[in-house]
């Protein structure tokens, strides 16, 4: 009995007090990442069009509970980490296509994963504390745990945000099988 209380109150708080993700982001998803069975991305929109890239809740590394035991910015001959922007309109900044790979996720039980970008746009910066703390991206995944901040072009925001899943949608397709 004290726990069901316990956890009632702690679901009135996150009612009464949603974080700072839930008020400030918008979160989208897309299902299937690059035709990838299950391996579901979630992309965290804030109305100033930038993007935080995460893993969604659906994804083997959250949902199978894997242990991650590396993870490499370094993927497909290009190093996320060497990304370098300046200035008012982000010089140097990588340029990236939905299918982009972000980093490569490698777990204790030898499985590897891709988590690309989702959205077409220019990199602004990794989650370098992923090197030293891999866990983050299952355990505060929408946090601490992000993969990357990305920044679509102006005209490009409307079109590449309509295209993904709200939190209903994908709720409902995920779980409903439709």
């Amino acid at each position: 009995m004290a726990d069901d209380n316990l956890q009632e109150k702690e679901r009135v708080l996150e009612l009464e007090h949603p974080s700072l993700v839930e008020r400030y982001y918008k979160s989208k998803y897309i299902i299937d990442s690059q035709s990838k069975k299950d391996e579901d991305i979630c992309i965290l929109t804030h109305s100033n069009r930038i993007c935080i890239v995460t893993v969604a809740e659906w994804h083997p590394l959250i949902r199978e509970g894997k242990t991650i035991s590396q993870i490499k910015f370094d993927v497909d001959g290009m190093n996320r980490l060497d990304n370098k922007i300046s200035g008012k309109g982000k010089r140097g900044a990588q340029l990236l296509t939905p299918s982009s790979p972000l980093c490569q996720v490698i777990c204790s039980d030898s499985s590897t994963y891709t988590i690309t970008c989702g959205v077409r746009s220019q990199l602004m910066e990794v989650n370098e504390n992923l090197l030293k703390s891999p866990h983050l991206m299952t355990k505060k995944p929408q946090t601490e745990g992000y993969v990357a901040i990305v920044l679509p072009k102006l005209g490009d925001f409307e079109s590449a945000t309509k295209k993904l899943l709200s939190k209903e949608e994908y709720v409902q397709k995920r779980f409903s099988g439709t």
